[in-house]
């Protein structure tokens, strides 16, 4: 059943004043709301506002969920590298259905096969010796800063197995969403009954003035960008959030080059498959002019055989002609 707006917690100013601290913060955002540290950060400090996000994604209202919690958390603040920090989030959702969340900023053209690593793994949880039938829904998430399938761009989508003859369900335990932040102006009706939208928008602000418009609409969005303010002043956090952005521009820089030289690789192969087919209409006109001339010199052979033929024949009758001479010859001699 589709969630109507006024069945969503409306935003309110019943937070407690040093909640409402955030209220007077005017400017820039220092750090983007798509900052990956930052996501995990506000997620694993509140956890109402994990289960606002969670129920915009899987359409759920909040009275479905009994409980939300982060099962691989990190300790916020503290120094991380690429081999200790897991940009991924585990969630259980009711003790039933597992959950992995990531916000992805950078294309590194390889989210399918990254999602599906992701998926696949959370898919395994069975306990030893356990039924197979026992094993716990899994869902993966990404929210992304691009668009994954340019040809074909959406606002949300969610990827199923299924027959591709009937499209029946093969099972309805695992599936995969994509919550694509640059195309926000494709959410749907149901998109922006769930308040998907709005969540999009929060990521993508880029003001304080910005965060404030979007907070009016939900209660979660609210909480989101009190605890947003909170952890922003913090500053081992920040530092940390700092870090990752720093990360960002170098990991842009290489992708940058990677995607000039992918261009320019693209380039020379449509040069060269231009020459190629420059070459193959060559070949093609050059092998036409072999099969005339091959024609051609079909037809000189039946000519010159003709020709040969007609010699013969004429050969034949001036033989015939000179012997009816020698005949009336020798005829009149007698």
């Amino acid at each position: 059943m589709i969630q109507t707006t006024n069945t969503r917690p409306v935003a309110s100013n019943s937070f407690p004043d040093d909640k409402n601290e955030w209220l007077s913060a005017t400017g820039p955002l220092k750090i983007p709301m798509t900052n990956d540290y930052l996501f995990r950060a506000l997620l694993q400090r509140s956890n109402h506002v994990l289960k606002g996000l969670i129920c915009s994604l899987l359409h759920l209202l909040p009275i479905e969920v009994r409980s939300v919690v982060i099962t691989n958390p990190i300790i916020l603040g503290e120094s991380i590298n690429d081999k200790t920090f897991f940009l991924d989030i585990s969630v259980t959702l009711n003790d039933h259905t597992l959950i992995n969340l990531e916000m992805q900023v950078i294309n590194e053209r390889n989210w399918p096969e990254r999602s599906l690593s992701y998926l696949s793994r959370t898919f395994d949880n069975l306990n030893s010796g356990a039924d197979y039938s026992a094993v716990k829904p899994a869902i993966q998430i990404g929210l992304l800063d691009f668009t994954l399938f340019p040809e074909y761009p959406e606002f949300y989508s969610t990827y199923q197995f299924m027959n591709t003859k009937n499209f029946t369900i093969y099972s309805d335990k695992m599936c995969l969403s994509v919550l694509n932040l640059t195309r926000i102006d494709l959410a749907t009706e149901e998109d922006q009954q769930y308040h998907l939208n709005d969540w999009a928008s929060l990521f993508k602000a880029t003001t304080w003035e910005e965060l404030k418009m979007i907070a009016k609409q939900d209660e979660f969005i609210n909480e989101a960008s009190s605890t947003i303010y909170q952890l922003s002043q913090e500053e081992t956090i920040r530092l940390q959030c700092e870090a990752r952005e720093d990360f960002y521009r170098r990991q842009r820089s290489v992708q940058n080059m990677l995607d000039a030289k992918i261009s320019k690789i693209e380039s020379l192969n449509i040069t060269i498959e231009d020459k190629n087919t420059i070459i193959e209409n060559q070949n093609a006109t050059i092998e036409n002019q072999n099969a005339t001339i091959e024609n051609q010199n079909a037809t000189i052979e039946n000519q010159n055989a003709t020709i040969e033929n007609q010699n013969a024949t004429i050969k034949e009758m001036a033989d015939e002609l000179a012997s009816l001479r020698d005949q009336l010859s020798h005829a009149s001699r007698m």
